[in-house]
């Protein structure tokens, strides 16, 4: 689970590293920017921002750029090789609840790295895109992996069940303002206006931890993909391990700025290196389908 936790990480915390509003001025984009293992180790005695740098994310309201039957394919790259796929879907309102799932599968090659198999479901409130649950299951290397989130957001406390091969624990997890988890994130910033230069802090639940994203909106850019053209806003961040900030992860994703509010592309670090997610298809409730006619290009680490 670790890994695909990590990609889910590298992609849903991404996705919400920056919330804010307006707009901004177009510009080329350029290619995505070289990661290294981690994000820099702060100096000794760094901690996190505090809760009163983080306050809770602008309110939503519905009709949102998504809906039921909304389904998002994409490519993963990792070590400089491709890697597997991860598919997105927006399933239908069940038990009050909007369900997010996400699957992950590596390929052949990246296997005989690490074999991941799994996936997760984040449970939303369809009127506040907030979370209400979240699992996380899969196998890695043959090992069963699986956790069960519960979000008391009055409480600012996440109740958390896990098991991982034998062992099992149950932990409650504290989060600041806003406590997310990393897959069901993207689709509350999907939601928000932005403005270049906008910076914000909100927490993250991934990996039985409880990470806080810092991160800003860069700019406004233009994006060639195999999929097509796009205006798009790019974010970058840094997610924080809540306890023990010495460990840093960096992030970066590009969102098209049109009705649809696509995340394009979605750069991070897992613990193996840089990983990239691209968009390749897109599947919609009564509009055509989209697909990249082009393998994605060879990245340049």
């Amino acid at each position: 689970m670790r890994s695909l936790c990590q990609i889910s990480l590298a992609w849903g915390a991404a996705a919400v590293a920056v919330a804010a509003a307006g707009g901004g001025a177009v510009k080329v984009a350029p290619p995505p920017p070289p990661l290294k293992r981690a994000a820099p180790v702060p100096p000794p005695g760094a901690s996190l921002p505090p809760d009163a740098r983080c306050p809770a994310l602008p309110a939503v309201r519905p009709p949102f750029a998504f809906s039921p039957g909304e389904m998002l394919e994409y490519d993963l790259d990792a070590l400089g090789m491709g890697a597997g796929k991860l598919r997105v879907a927006v399933a239908p309102l069940e038990d009050g609840a909007l369900p997010i799932l996400v699957e992950a599968t590596t390929n052949t090659l990246f296997s005989k790295i690490r074999r991941v198999v799994g996936g997760t479901r984040s449970d939303l409130d369809p009127r506040t895109l907030r979370p209400l649950r979240y699992l996380e299951e899969a196998t890695e290397d043959g090992v069963h992996k699986k956790a069960r989130v519960r979000f008391h957001p009055q409480e600012r406390a996440a109740d958390l069940e896990w098991t991982w091969g034998t062992r099992s624990g149950h932990w409650s997890l504290r989060h600041g303002p806003e406590g997310l988890d990393a897959a069901g994130a993207i689709f509350l910033l999907r939601a928000l206006p932005w403005k270049t230069g906008a910076r914000t802090c909100f927490d993250v639940y991934s990996i039985r931890r409880i990470w806080r994203v810092v991160g800003q909106v860069e700019a406004r850019e233009h994006v060639s993909l195999p999929l097509g053209e796009f205006e798009a806003w790019h974010l970058s961040g840094v997610a924080i391990l809540a306890d023990d900030p010495r460990r840093r992860r960096e992030l970066h994703l590009w969102v098209s700025d049109d009705r649809r509010r696509l995340p394009l592309v979605a750069v991070g670090t897992i613990d193996l290196g840089a990983v990239r997610a691209t968009l390749t298809a897109v599947t919609r409730a009564g509009e055509k389908s989209a697909r990249a006619q082009d393998p994605v290009r060879t990245l340049k680490w």
